[in-house]
């Protein structure tokens, strides 16, 4: 038996079913791939995602930038305008090195200054209120990238943060929710359910109407993953440098920060909370761990808790560190990766809210002795009080027939 030789097992190659096989596993490759691209396309192209996100964006933004200029509007001049130390003729010369521009080094008038100033402050209102959204967005983005290079050594993270985000927020729709726009929208909409149906486009207008809409979803869509994605590069950036120290690793860093005096609006709270080295090692491996791992819980629910929690870390940068414009562009980023169902909730609740509170206000206005008289007989009594002034008698009857009449429509349903 030992020199008995087996057949030799037949190689794949040389099977006959071979090309057969090969060529439906490439089938079935090319479908899954095609579904896959049709997969995507369709995620991309038919319909804008986040469209309350965005908007959220949007006010967040803009309300930032508005309150910036105004807390700014005293110390103007000496910041952007002609009495600022860092001359236009000096930032011309740097935005030959650098490629940057601004619109307030075009004239160095004050009255040119002036308008400027005030045309940033409208800019920022109507932006945030969301009238002409898209011609806003361009605006808002102009300004912010003009007063950013005029006093470019006077920036810091929050306002690198606001002009990326302004830049960005040109790309998506950020003005088809809460917004005036949206507003004039619904009514029009209302306008033509009551309207006599308009002639239908020809073929043409109809293909250049959907190619329009196709590419101003997939141009949002594009604009919201690059958000997304700014924001993931920035926390992962900062937690791997922060990994890198050795003070964040021996968990002292936010001790020194505490003792900075340029970091102390309120010298009392910072050397309370610096009493306890506990709590700031454990506040200095939660931040870490915060933003090494914020890029990876985005697409499961551990991102709710880190969003919490980030919110509390900014809370504590603006009041203990003293920047608020820092910390609320942080916290208007994060905003972007919360679902439209939580604030379609949030909506909800507020006009619920507000129903209440003017149902409590209608009431207590009454007085405490008027009874609550319902909708339908508000015109009788007060036509059957008009009618019985002359004598007593005559009101009761006239109630007592409004009250009949209020039975019957009851019973009888509208015709309308």
């Amino acid at each position: 038996m030992g020199t008995e030789q087996l057949p030799p097992f037949p190689s794949p190659a040389a099977t006959p079913d071979r090309p057969a096989q090969q060529a439906t596993a490439d089938r079935v490759v090319v479908r899954w791939l095609s579904e896959r691209a049709g997969a995507f396309w369709a995620l991309v192209t038919d319909r804008p995602m986040s469209l309350y996100a965005t908007a959220v964006l949007r006010i967040g933004y803009g309300l930032l930038y508005l309150s910036f200029l105004l807390r700014e509007f005293p110390h103007r001049n000496e910041i952007w305008g002609p009495g600022s130390p860092w001359t236009p003729e000096l930032a011309q010369q740097l935005f030959e090195q650098s490629g940057w521009n601004s619109i307030l080094t075009l004239s160095g008038s004050r009255t040119y200054f002036e308008l400027c100033y005030a045309a940033a402050v409208v800019t920022s209102v109507l932006f945030t209120l969301g009238w002409r959204t898209r011609i806003m967005s361009v605006l808002f983005a102009v300004v912010v990238v003009s007063f950013h290079a005029r006093a470019i050594f006077m920036t810091d993270g929050g306002d690198n943060l606001i002009l990326l985000m302004a830049l960005y927020l040109v790309l998506t729709a950020c003005g088809r929710r809460w917004s005036l726009d949206a507003r004039r929208t619904r009514r029009a909409v209302a306008r033509a359910g009551t309207a006599p149906p308009a002639p239908s486009k020809s073929f043409w207008l109809r293909q250049l109407n959907d190619a329009r809409t196709t590419l101003t979803t997939a141009v949002h869509n594009c604009g919201l993953f690059v958000i997304a994605a700014q924001v993931c590069l920035l926390y992962g950036a900062a937690g791997l440098y922060k990994v890198q120290g050795a003070s964040w690793g021996g968990g002292t860093a936010i001790h020194y920060v505490l003792n900075l005096e340029l970091f102390q609006p309120w010298p009392a709270l910072s050397h309370l909370v610096d009493q306890y080295p506990t709590v700031i090692a454990v506040a200095s491996y939660v931040t870490v761990l915060l933003q090494v791992a914020f890029p990876f819980v985005l697409f499961g629910r551990l991102k709710y808790p880190v969003l919490a929690m980030l919110l509390g870390m900014h809370i504590g940068i603006a009041v203990l560190m003293g920047l608020p414009l820092f910390s609320g562009a942080m916290i208007v980023a994060d905003a972007a990766f919360l679902p439209d169902r939580f604030y379609m909730f949030l909506a909800r609740s507020v006009r619920r809210m507000a129903a209440r509170v003017g149902l409590r206000r209608h009431s207590t206005s009454e007085g405490p002795g008027s009874s609550p008289v319902p909708p339908q007989l508000r015109g009788g009594l007060a036509t059957a009080g008009q009618q019985s002034a002359p004598g007593k008698g005559r009101a009761t009857s006239a109630d007592k027939a409004a009250g009949k009449a209020a039975d019957k429509d009851k019973l009888v349903p509208d015709p309308r």
